[in-house]
């Protein structure tokens, strides 16, 4: 299974893996159900460089998705429990303290491996679908360094 933060939090996605895996369980699978986090990652040299570089690109990214989820809420065929409007304007009011904090893995190689390491054992995750220029904003020369940074620093210490 593939989860992802864009409406929610890092935080939230615990009680929803938990119960994919018990289910699976009374399913009468083998193992425990892998899942697979899928997330904004970037990485830079200093977690000052990291958290600046990818900040307009992101913010526009949630901006975005926000005013697409508001407009989607008015369409015919949208369920009143999914809240469209409500979670498309919280989006679109998001400070980026609250989506790093939340929502993003953003830092030098040593702040993004403990991210990532902390949300393995909290999650038990499997593996990761980085999202590298989320926005799409990011210049390719800072994309390539921050993939460069992941494959290099990062994904060494994982086995």
């Amino acid at each position: 299974m593939f989860v992802a933060v864009r409406l929610g939090t890092l935080e939230e996605l615990e009680p929803n893996i938990t119960a994919y895996r018990q289910a699976w369980k009374e399913a009468g699978h083998p193992g425990e159900g892998k899942v697979f986090l899928r997330a904004p990652v970037y990485v830079a040299e200093t977690d000052q460089a990291a958290r600046e570089e990818p900040e307009e690109s992101i913010m526009y990214f949630y901006r975005y998705l926000g005013e697409r989820l508001v407009d989607s809420a008015t369409r015919s065929g949208v369920r009143a429990v999914e809240d469209r409007a409500a979670r498309g304007g919280r989006l679109q009011t998001i400070t980026y303290d609250e989506a790093l904090r939340d929502k993003l893995i953003v830092g030098s190689p040593e702040r993004v491996t403990d991210r990532l390491m902390g949300l393995q054992e909290t999650l038990g995750l499997d593996g990761i679908l980085c999202e590298m220029n989320c926005g799409t904003k990011i210049p390719h020369e800072r994309v390539m360094k921050s993939l460069q940074l992941l494959c290099e620093k990062v994904k060494p210490r994982f086995h």
